[in-house]
């Protein structure tokens, strides 16, 4: 599982997108009209943008609160330093939670009955063995620390156990928070857009010139956000601090 892991590590940002296509792929309602109503585009809607939106939350409080180096080094699983702090108090994976979280509720944005029941179980499994590398990382790197942090917070369920008094002792770098996740929220919000605007035509009316017009607006909007956000980190003028 290890070694299965090390390599789910080293593609994992090729695979999410791949994982994220497969959200059109077409399929049977999660929410199916003959039993929601004709009014059960709602359902998907609501309930899969509170899913997806809390994951987006996990990970900013994240890495706002408490720096971790991500990303692994030439490709492999790499860590300088045991972070116990912000999120990481309360659980051992939390931006991990929050991609879940995230692919999870776009997963029932689209209302895709495959994606939730066949998607989501590869993407966790996915995960499960990506974490059992990196902790095997920092079993051999961190020793007794490690285990003894293991002891004390659960791997995926999240204690909000003194979670009050872990936001009021830090301050929350939004900076940090906007250069590290920019390309996430890129991907994710234009995936959100279509996926709302292509699939549920409800919303405009059944009208495609008023859903093309959005389209137009939308994701022209979200690139310059994209592009901005890269450039004030590319430049220096924003620094990772």
């Amino acid at each position: 599982m290890i070694s299965i892991g090390n390599f789910f590590f080293k593609y994992r940002n090729v695979l999410f997108i791949f994982l994220y296509l497969l959200l059109f792929i077409p399929s049977p309602d999660l929410f199916p009209e003959q039993v929601f109503g004709p009014q059960y585009h709602l359902w998907p809607i609501i309930t899969g943008l509170l899913i997806t939106v809390a994951g987006q939350i996990i990970r900013g409080a994240t890495i706002g609160l408490a720096y971790i180096i991500r990303g692994g080094k030439n490709g492999k699983v790499y860590a300088e330093d045991l972070v116990t702090t912000g999120l990481f108090r309360h659980c051992r994976n939390p931006l991990y939670v929050g991609n879940v979280l995230m692919l999870f509720g776009v997963g029932v944005l689209s209302n895709s009955l495959i994606y939730v029941l066949v998607v989501m179980p590869v993407f966790f499994f996915i995960y499960q063995t990506i974490v059992l590398a990196e902790e095997n990382f920092l079993l051999k790197k961190f020793g007794y620390s490690f285990v003894m942090y293991c002891k004390a917070v659960n791997r995926w369920l999240p204690s909000l156990t003194g979670i009050k008094a872990t936001f009021a002792s830090m301050r929350f770098k939004w900076k940090r928070w906007l250069i590290k996740e920019y390309n996430t929220q890129y991907i994710w919000l234009s995936g959100i857009a279509c996926l709302l605007l292509l699939e549920y035509p409800q919303l405009t009316g059944f009208d495609d010139e008023k859903r093309n017009l959005w389209l137009a607006i939308i994701l022209p909007l979200l690139l310059i956000y994209y592009l901005s956000i890269r450039y004030l980190k590319k430049s220096g003028r924003w620094k990772n601090d």
